[in-house]
């Protein structure tokens, strides 16, 4: 198994206006005239990690990070109720996306991510095929509708308990519950408005119950390889970030990421003449591997990897192979 690179300090970094009131912090790292990279974070609203700088050489690729609207160092933070999400959709993130490359001067790029980062970065390839050179993606998700439905309903059949916690949850502070036969969309639609409530120790419970159900999910992987070992990936976060990153995700999910379902598989073939590879852990609960699968079937130039024994956290068997494909590409 191998190790990652050094870390690789930001050379250089800035606010990029995108519109609507926002800006986008953005920072890039690594050999100024090296292939350029760009990872796409998860959440939605994560915001960028340093430790994905450290998958690529520095001394091969130019690597740009960047925070998506609303989470991050980017203003303003959905955090603050305040702040509206209504400019803030998959098709304003492609955008930002293709904004910040004619900012950088880039010709074309290299994307990689992960779990929401793939649902974005297949939607900008799709949009923008001419500007991507290779795919790299660990932990493969499109935003179905049924997938959504999968992660938030579906497998509560191995969590019953924690799912009845986070069903409970959608009522609070809302003065009436959710029926337990509430489509998906409704229960997460009912989160989103928590998330707007003017009463702060409501968004706050909303968020923490939020967190609960995500951390449950994941409960098989942590500590066991995964990204950082954390116990509580998700309700471990600091307090701004964890607001942020539920007031997001229940805003996206609710609205089916404004994509039409199956529009990323369907539109598949898009990605042509774009060498791709895709990593994904068969022990996958938040994401399992069909979705991988169909889309490696869409995909004329993608290579499936699967990784038997680590699941949507990844681990050191995922790295390794994410590794391979950087250093791989990097030599084209």
């Amino acid at each position: 198994m191998r190790e990652p690179y050094p870390p690789a300090e930001p050379y250089d970094s800035g606010m990029l206006d995108v519109g609507d009131g926002h800006r986008v912090y953005w920072e890039v790292c690594g050999d100024p005239d090296g292939r350029p990279a760009a990872v796409v974070h998860g959440g939605p609203g994560s915001g960028c990690g340093e430790g994905a700088r450290r998958l690529f050489d520095p001394e091969r690729y130019r690597v740009v990070l960047f925070d998506q609207r609303g989470c991050g160092r980017s203003t303003p933070h959905a955090s603050d109720p305040a702040t509206g999400l209504r400019h803030n959709t998959t098709w304003h993130l492609v955008a930002d996306m293709e904004r910040l490359r004619e900012h950088l001067g880039i010709d074309r790029w290299l994307l990689y991510g992960g779990s929401w980062g793939s649902t974005l970065i297949l939607a900008y390839a799709q949009r923008h095929p001419e500007r991507v050179s290779h795919i790299v993606i660990a932990g493969v998700t499109t935003t179905r509708r049924s997938e959504i439905d999968w992660l938030y309903r579906g497998v509560a059949r191995f969590f019953p308990g924690e799912w009845e916690r986070f069903h409970a949850g959608a009522g609070t502070g809302a003065g009436r519950g959710v029926p337990r036969d509430a489509s998906t969309p409704e229960l997460l639609g009912a989160y989103a408005r928590l998330m707007e409530h003017p009463d702060a120790a409501v968004r706050e419970r909303a968020a923490a119950d939020w967190c609960a159900w995500e951390d449950a999910v994941l409960s098989g992987e942590t500590g066991s390889g995964g990204v950082g070992g954390a116990a509580s990936p998700y309700g471990g976060r600091p307090p701004a970030a964890r607001l942020a990153l539920v007031r997001l995700c229940a805003h996206y999910f609710s609205h089916g990421a404004w994509l039409e379902e199956d529009a990323l598989l369907r539109g598949a073939g898009r990605l042509a003449g774009i060498p791709g590879v895709l990593v994904h852990g068969r022990a996958d609960l938040s994401s399992p591997l069909d979705t991988a699968w169909e889309l490696a079937r869409a995909w004329p130039d993608a290579e499936l990897t699967v990784v038997g024994a680590e699941g949507h956290l990844g681990g050191a068997a995922t790295r390794t192979r994410v590794l391979d494909a950087l250093d791989r590409f990097a030599a084209r």
